[in-house]
């Protein structure tokens, strides 16, 4: 069961490859899409529409292999979150018939399966606090509600690519290629780690961690950083010794990973603009010169009217909920629910802006933008490098 369950998200995979490419097909079709018979459009829907049902089979073979919702380890949830931004994809494509969405929005969602892959996939039995069936409530809402929200940076992105002047310097092509050059890291991530991992690379190293225990961890990459009061066990003496080592509360090998993250990524963008000599955003403006940006500027926001009281259930509203029940407290101000709640400040604070002050257009792109960072350092730089009773799900 487990076998078919990777073989059906490594099928869901491929089909998100080709889906893009069709949704590729159909912008350069010269035919009015909008009539709703651009045959590139057509293939690309149903390509997708496939593919996220292949995803939905691994989502169940795999739960009917662990005996729980596979949402309780960051691949498992980085997975789900992948396949919840599909779906909200296809929602929104039926409604509005957009094939630039596809193009960039099946992109972001095989980035982030890519990311999820890169983490072990074994099934492993729940932890005590993760054994309640609020696991399914609280995580699968949170996720669903973050990709929804994820569209609406989609959309915001697209609108900036098509608005941002990209014929001289300044502040905003500057942070637009900021962004660009986060996405290309996140597909540096994935070459630097499968590039190790193909190396068969290990280092051992005995640390003490927060609670003054000696303990063991493996590196899977150089050690740039290593953990609290770290050493190289006898068999991995001939391996790197770190630059520096971080304090207990710092998850050091995961903070490794991502600065080795932030080097494949800085390389992959330095070859990709060498190739293009351009900009990222300059050399991708070409593709959506066509867009409505009245059309773009209305599904960003109505992805986070949507979003939102999603998100605001899942994650605040569902996760105190269950926290009381699993820890005796509704709030503790654990990172990961700090962080929870600073999105979920965010967002609010993008809704009045958009409402009651009139932030529609770029402004509005660029909070959908913004509010996509935050979410990707909760689900990134909080699971990774801060340690935290959410912790167990960088593992």
């Amino acid at each position: 069961m487990a076998q078919l369950s990777s073989t059906l998200l490594y099928i869901a995979f491929i089909l998100y490859l080709i889906g893009t490419f069709f949704f590729g097909g159909a912008i350069r079709d010269k035919r009015k899409e909008r009539t709703g018979k651009n045959r590139w459009s057509q293939l690309g829907i149903i390509t997708t529409i496939i593919g996220f049902l292949s995803q939905l089979g691994y989502f169940i073979t795999r739960w009917i292999a662990a005996g729980h919702a596979p949402v309780s380890n960051l691949f498992e949830f980085t997975t789900f979150f992948g396949m919840m931004l599909v779906a909200a994809f296809i929602i929104i494509y039926f409604i509005y018939k957009i094939s630039i969405l596809g193009l960039f929005a099946l992109p972001v969602a095989l980035l982030v399966i890519a990311y999820a892959s890169m983490f072990p996939r074994e099934i492993t039995p729940l932890i005590p606090a993760l054994q309640s069936d609020w696991l399914h409530i609280h995580v699968t809402t949170a996720a669903a509600g973050e990709a929804i929200l994820a569209v609406s940076f989609v959309a915001g992105l697209i609108y900036l690519i098509r608005v941002v002047d990209q014929s001289k310097p300044s502040k905003r092509t500057f942070w637009l290629e900021v962004v660009m050059f986060c996405l290309i890291t996140t597909l540096g991530f994935v070459l630097v780690s499968t590039a190790f991992s193909l190396a068969d690379y290990e280092a051992k190293f005995t640390w003490i961690d927060k609670n003054k225990q000696q303990a063991e961890v493996v590196y899977h990459m150089p050690a740039l950083v290593g953990p609290h009061e770290g050493k190289l066990v006898k068999e991995s003496a001939d391996r790197f010794e770190p630059l520096v080592y971080m304090p207990a509360i710092i998850n050091a090998k995961k903070l490794n990973t991502v600065i080795w993250s932030l080097i494949g990524g800085a390389i992959l963008y330095a070859l990709l603009r060498l190739v293009l000599r351009k900009r990222i955003a300059a050399a991708l403006q070409p593709l959506v010169k066509n867009v409505n940006l009245d059309l773009t500027d209305e599904i960003s926001y109505r992805a986070v009217a949507i979003g939102f009281p999603v998100f605001t259930l899942g994650a605040l509203i569902f996760a105190m909920i269950w926290a009381q029940i699993a820890w005796t407290r509704f709030w503790g101000w654990d990172p990961k629910e700090v962080w929870a709640l600073i999105t979920w400040l965010f967002y609010a604070a993008f809704l009045h802006l958009r409402l009651s002050k009139g932030w529609h257009g770029e402004k509005s792109a660029w909070l959908a933008v913004i509010g996509f960072a935050i979410i990707m350092f909760n689900l990134v730089a909080v699971n990774l490098v801060i340690a935290g009773l959410h912790s167990y799900a960088g593992t």
